[in-house]
Order: structure tokens, then sequence, then C-alpha cells
């Protein structure tokens, strides 16, 4: 249930619980996918902002047409597919963002907008990821917080790239990830602060997303602790255990002892009085001889 709620937090929660038998399967068979899918984001983004050569660019911008159909299309399926269509939605805002801003951005939008864009899809591949290792390692656990500080480095540095890429008043990558950190901490001092609308948009997203690590971080460190004192006192418990198993067995042999020594005793009596009767009935029966012999 933490797992699922952080996922919610990070808008890739996925479907809802207690959901339909076939929106779960469903689910299970494109999450490989669209994760393969987002990955397409980082070539989509190379080509279209780093080569200059007109038909790798023109295929870079296909590759973009086709990574934001796959993700409307998976989104339009799963809500066909869901019995709860509201609530997918809200669990999965991360999906709905990026098809929105993908969707303004190829319909000839502002650049800031397609700037956004690829930084949500870029942001999905981070995510989608995170999900597939979380579900080998659990984050709440004493030790997953090297995972959540190494998971909360990536993001703040994908996000200090944003920053830089689409504020115009951030001069370098150092400043972009020192607003990042100022805004994903919710700290603000003023310094550094958006004013593009695209960069305001984003870093609303980054406010959602160090809330969430922070979280993550104190549950790991409270986890932490508490498994050292879980450790302590099953330690203890163990010992009382062993402790009490050896008094048991202790007063077990004593009883044993007591029994075989009153056992051993009423042996003796027994025998005792059997001799004591068997010489009773010899004197009798002599008696009886002697009196026959008489007469």
């Amino acid at each position: 249930m933490a797992v699922h709620n952080v996922r919610r937090w990070f808008g890739i929660s996925g479907v809802p619980a207690q959901d339909n038998a076939r929106a779960y399967a469903w689910e299970r068979r494109l999450h490989g996918v669209m994760i393969g899918i987002a990955l397409g984001s980082v070539a989509a983004l190379y080509l279209t902002e780093v080569v200059t050569e007109p038909s790798l660019r023109s295929l870079g911008h296909s590759l973009e047409w086709l990574i934001f159909l796959a993700f409307a299309a998976e989104l339009v399926w799963m809500l066909y597919l869901t019995s709860h269509k509201l609530p997918y939605l809200l669990a999965n805002w991360l999906d709905v963002l990026i098809v929105f801003f993908a969707g303004l951005a190829l319909a000839g939008a502002d650049s800031e907008w397609v700037a956004l864009a690829r930084l949500l899809r870029l942001a999905a591949v981070g995510l989608l990821l995170a999900r597939a290792v979380g579900s080998i390692r659990s984050l709440f656990t004493p030790g997953g917080l090297p995972y959540v500080f190494g998971l909360a480095i990536i993001v703040f540095l994908i996000a200090g790239a944003g920053f830089y890429w689409l504020e115009p008043t951030v001069q370098s990558f150092a400043d972009g990830l020192w607003l990042a950190f100022t805004t994903g901490a919710t700290v603000g001092y003023g310094d550094l602060v958006p004013t593009t609308t695209s960069a305001r948009i984003f870093a609303v997203l980054i406010t959602m997303l160090g809330l969430s690590f922070f979280s993550l971080v104190t549950a790991s460190i409270a986890a932490f602790f508490i498994g050292v004192d879980e450790k302590l006192l099953r330690k203890e418990l163990h010992e009382d255990i062993r402790h009490l198993r050896s008094e048991v067995a202790q007063l077990i042999n004593e009883e044993e002892r007591v029994l075989r020594r009153e056992m051993h005793a009423d042996v003796r009596q027994l025998r005792d009085e059997l001799r004591r009767l068997r010489e009773e009935l010899n004197r009798q029966g002599l008696l009886e001889h002697n009196r026959e012999a008489k007469h």
C-alpha cells in the first residue's frame, strides 16, 4: 500500500485498486512496451536538438509523433478498460500531462511547450524505470535509503537541466540545479525564480516530486531506525525465549528427579510390605502345619 501511494504521487500509479482483471492484465502487457517507447524520447531529443542534418531532424519529429500517439493510445485504451476512469486519470496524471503538452507542441504551439513536453517524457522515462526497479526493491526498507538518494540525485540533475533549458534567467547548469533544489525543497530563497509559463509549470512538477522524495527520505530513515530497534527487540526476545526454555528444562528435569525418587521410595516400600506379608503367610502356614502334626 505504501509503494502504491508513492506511485500515485509520481503520477504512475497504474490501474486503481479493486479494478477488473482485464485492466490489470493489459497494464502488465503494456508496462515494458511503454518503457521502451518512453526511452525513445531520448533519441527524439537528440535528433531534433543536436543533429543538424534535415533528414535526421525529420526522423526525430516523426519519432516525437510516434511517441505522442503511443502515449495517447495507451491512455485512451486504459481508460476504456478500467472501471474507475476518474481515479485512473488522477492516479496517472503524468501520462495526462505528457499527452496534453506533447499535443500542444506538435500542434505548433510555442517552443516552450515543446521543451516542456520533452522534459515530461524524460521524467516519465525515469519514473517508469523507477517503478520497474521498485517492483524488485522496496524503498520503504532499512536498506532502501541509498536507492532513494540515488533516484533523488538523478531527478534533481534532470530538473536542473530543465530549468537551464526553460528559464531565461538561469545562465548556467549550476544555477538551474540550485533552482531545482530550492523548488523541490520548497525553500524559495528568491534569488532565482521561474518567470516563463513553461518554467512555472515545470516548477510545480518539481515541487511535487521534491515533496515526494523528501517524504521518501524521511520514511526510509525512520524505517532504518525502526529496523535497528526491531533487531534489538528480536535479539532480546530470542534471549528471553532461550532462558525460558532452559528454565523449563531445568524444572522438568528436577520434577523428573523428584518423581523418580518418590517412585523408587514407593517401590521399596511396596517390596517391604510384600516381604512382610510373605513372612506373615509363611508363619501362618507353619503354625497350621504344626497343629496338624500334633493331631
